[in-house]
Order: C-alpha cells, then sequence, then structure tokens
C-alpha cells in the first residue's frame, strides 16, 4: 500500500472517530430541567399590614380628695365596676358641716343688716323731698344700703362654697368604668394642702389600640392611593383586627380614629390610634398586641407562594419562563405578606410563568421546561410504616 493511500485511510479514521464522537454528546446532553410553574394573575387584593400596639383605656380619671379631712369608709369594691356619680369614698362631714353652719350664720347677719340700710335708706328718700334730710344724709344711707345688699352677695357665696365643699366630703367616681385599687386607708388625713389621689377609674369599653408606622411607608400609602394604586376601605375607615394571646383573631373589630401629624424625631415614626369595642372586658390596658391593619385595597396586584421569590443585594425577584423557552429574571416589588403568600405591587406582567419549584435547577437564560406547579407536590412524602415486629414461636 501506497504511502498516499495510508494517508488517506487515517484521514477517513479521523473523520469517523469525530463524527461518532459529536453523535455521543448530541446522545449524552441533558433534556431542559423541568419546573414548576405558576400564571402571575392581577388581582385586586387587601392591603394589610402585620403590627404591634399597645392598649389603653378609652378614658382614664383620677379619683383625688377636694377637701381637706378624715378619710372614713371606702365605699366601693376595688376593681369592680362603678357608675358615674357612685360614691366611692366617704370624708368626714363634721368641720365642713360646721363651716357651712358658720357661712348660713354670716348670711342671716349680712340679711339683717341689709334690711335695716334698706329701711333707713327709704325713709330719707320719703323725707328729702320735703327738705327734711340734707342731701348728705341721704346719700349716705343710700350708700349703706348698697354696700349691705353686696355684703348679702358675698355671704351668699361663701354658702355656695360651703356647701360645695361638703359635698365633696362624698367622693364620687368622676366616669364609668373600673375602679382600682385605694390607695389611702381609712383614718389617713386626706387633702391638706394637696389633692390626695385615693383610686382611679379607667373606662376599658372600649378601648383604644396605640401604634406606630413609619413615615417613609406612611407617605408610600398616600402616594399610592393619589396614583390610584390603593383604594381606601368600603367605607374610607382603616380597620385593625387584633390576635389574643393564643393567635386566635379577637371577635370584635377595630377603627383607626386618630393619625398624628407630626413625625417622631427620635424614631422617624407617626403615631396611630385605633379604637377597639371592648364589651365582655377580654382584653386589658397596659398589654401588647399584635393585630392586623387593613388599610384599603391594592389595585393590579399579584400574589405568589413563598418560594417563588429570591432575595439578593438588590431586593427581591423572580425567576419567570418566556415565551422562547428560556429563564428570565425579574426584579420585584414586594409589599407584604398574606397567608404564606407574598403580595408583588409591581415589576411583573399578567401571564408570567413564575417558576415556584426547581428554581435550584435553572439559571438566568437557559432554557427550561414550564409546567403547572402542584402545591401538594412540594409537600415531603409521608414517611412509610415502621414494619411490624416479627413473632416470636
Amino acid at each position: 500500500m501506497t504511502a498516499s493511500l495510508r494517508l488517506f485511510a487515517l484521514a477517513c479514521a479521523a473523520i469517523l472517530t469525530l463524527s461518532a464522537c459529536k453523535k455521543a454528546e448530541q446522545q449524552a446532553a441533558p433534556p431542559p430541567p423541568e419546573v414548576g410553574v405558576v400564571d402571575a394573575k392581577p388581582q385586586t387584593l387587601p392591603l394589610q399590614r402585620e403590627l404591634v400596639g399597645r392598649l389603653s383605656p378609652y378614658r382614664s380619671a383620677d379619683v383625688r380628695a377636694r377637701v381637706a379631712g378624715v378619710l372614713q369608709k371606702r365605699v366601693y369594691e376595688e376593681g369592680s365596676t362603678v357608675k358615674e356619680g357612685q360614691v366611692l369614698f366617704l370624708i368626714d362631714p363634721a368641720p365642713l358641716q360646721a363651716s357651712l353652719s358658720s357661712a348660713e350664720a354670716a348670711l342671716a347677719s349680712a340679711r339683717a343688716s341689709y334690711a335695716n340700710a334698706r329701711a333707713t335708706a327709704n325713709r330719707a328718700r320719703s323725707l328729702a323731698p320735703q327738705n327734711y334730710v340734707s342731701k348728705s344724709d341721704l346719700d349716705n344711707a343710700e350708700a349703706t344700703e348698697r354696700s349691705a345688699a353686696a355684703a348679702v352677695q358675698q355671704a351668699q357665696a361663701a354658702v355656695a362654697t360651703a356647701r360645695i365643699n361638703l359635698g365633696y366630703a362624698r367622693v364620687t367616681a368622676p366616669i364609668a368604668g373600673q375602679a382600682g385599687k385605694q390607695q389611702v386607708t381609712e383614718g389617713a388625713l386626706v387633702g391638706q394642702g394637696d389633692v390626695t389621689l385615693l383610686t382611679t377609674v379607667d373606662q376599658i369599653d372600649p378601648l383604644y389600640v396605640n401604634f406606630s408606622m413609619t413615615a417613609d411607608e406612611l407617605s408610600a400609602l398616600r402616594a399610592a392611593q393619589d396614583k390610584g394604586a390603593v383604594a381606601l376601605a368600603g367605607d374610607g375607615k382603616t380597620t385593625v383586627q387584633v390576635n389574643l394571646p393564643d393567635g386566635t383573631p379577637y371577635a370584635q373589630e377595630g377603627t383607626l380614629d386618630f393619625s398624628s401629624t407630626t413625625v417622631d424625631p427620635a424614631t422617624g415614626t407617626v403615631s396611630l390610634r385605633a379604637q377597639l369595642p371592648n364589651p365582655n372586658h377580654i382584653l386589658l390596658p397596659g398589654s401588647f398586641v399584635s393585630f392586623k391593619a387593613n388599610l384599603g385595597e391594592r389595585n393590579n396586584a399579584f400574589l405568589l407562594p413563598q418560594q417563588a421569590v429570591q432575595r439578593d443585594t438588590q431586593g427581591g425577584y423572580v425567576l419567570v419562563v418566556g415565551k422562547d423557552g428560556k429563564v428570565v429574571r425579574k426584579n420585584v416589588n414586594l409589599d407584604n405578606q398574606q397567608g404564606g403568600n407574598w403580595l408583588i405591587s409591581s415589576g411583573l406582567a399578567a401571564g408570567d410563568q413564575v417558576i415556584v419549584s426547581g428554581v435550584q435547577k435553572v439559571k438566568e437564560g437557559a432554557p427550561a421546561t414550564a409546567k403547572p406547579w402542584q402545591p401538594d407536590a412540594a409537600k415531603p412524602a409521608a414517611a412509610p410504616a415502621a414494619p411490624a415486629p416479627a413473632k416470636k414461636d
């Protein structure tokens, strides 16, 4: 065999070998990975916030001694419900009764003096036309009459003051509510130089829920309302749904009734307050509660399972299978979580096939096979039952 024939044979063998390798590579290349996807559908969703607040009484009033005296008796039962005007404490009324009697005696004396002065002035006025009394005597008589009338008015005011002070000996509840613990025991001198605190009455139906939101978040919500992306609640009021300590929802729904117009410079937050019915006194003031604030409705929003949303230094994003079958990244704005799902306010388009399962199998720009995502498939399979122990002979 000549050299040229040998070279030709070697070239043919090399070509055949390369062709076989390429076919093997093509046969060994794996198919695009299958991923579970959900179709992005714009919805109108409730706009909610998970917040924490503190309960406070609707009204709270200090019950204080308004006159000086010795505390005689506590009339109410500590911790009980009292009505407005109900007597809570009794202060020794004897000194106050004596002051009232003295003021009434002074009033009687002033009235007697006024009667004498009026009679003298009338006599002088009747004799003046006949010039039986001088002009000076007439003026003096009328001046004495006026002074006596003023003294009567002053004595009447003193009697009214003494009667009011005597009424303060019966310390009453300024509002209806729950009466607190007694702060001063019987026999103590109260109201001497200061209005002594005796107890406190709190109205706890309804209650206030005090909470705060960041100024940036509140501004974003208002801006979204102006653009039409967010609609207020049906009646224009923000409602709150409080959770009990065991996690169950509270039966009554509250309503936002106050929003501060200033930002706290120390925390950068705005104070808000909601009014919450508490007819059965289940909730107690001073405790912290978690609640959902329903701020309205978010228009054209998307709800995606949590496992579909990824995060990096740029923020939240999802992977989408495009129309060409390749994976595309889309940055999204995350609003809040609702029932294990993320509420997406922007970044998606209707009909996007968002990858939920199999995210680890794909990368941007690579092809993927989209299959409808099955929530049950994401749950781990139940462990097989343990084999029954062998019976002993």
